[in-house]
C-alpha cells in the first residue's frame, strides 16, 4: 500500500468543509503523527493538484458517558489543505 494512503484517511464531508471548497480549500483527517510536507505530498500525489497551504488541528477526544460508563473519544488530526488557483479536488466521486 502507497504511503499516501497511511498520511490520509478520509475527507470531511461537513457544512463548514463544503463551503470550504469555494475558497479553493479542502478537508481531511489525516493520522495523528502525519506532517504538514508529507500531507501536501499525499494531496499532491493522490490528486494530482499543486498545493499552496496546509493548516492542521487536532481536535481533542470528547468525554462521554455510554450505560453509565463514562470514556474518551480518540483525538483526530484534520488538514485543511489550500490548493494553488485553477486547482481543485471534488472529494464527493472518491479516488
Amino acid at each position: 500500500m502507497s504511503i499516501n494512503y497511511d498520511v490520509i484517511l478520509s475527507p470531511v464531508i461537513t457544512e463548514k468543509a463544503t463551503r470550504m471548497t469555494e475558497a479553493n480549500q479542502v478537508v481531511f483527517r489525516v493520522t495523528l503523527d502525519a506532517t504538514k510536507p508529507a500531507i501536501a505530498k499525499a494531496v499532491a500525489d493522490l490528486f494530482k493538484v499543486k498545493v499552496k497551504a496546509v493548516n492542521t488541528v487536532v481536535v481533542k477526544g470528547k468525554r462521554k458517558a455510554a450505560r453509565g460508563k463514562a470514556y474518551t473519544r480518540s483525538d483526530i488530526k484534520k488538514a485543511i489543505v489550500t490548493l494553488e488557483e485553477g486547482h481543485q479536488i471534488d472529494i464527493t466521486t472518491g479516488l
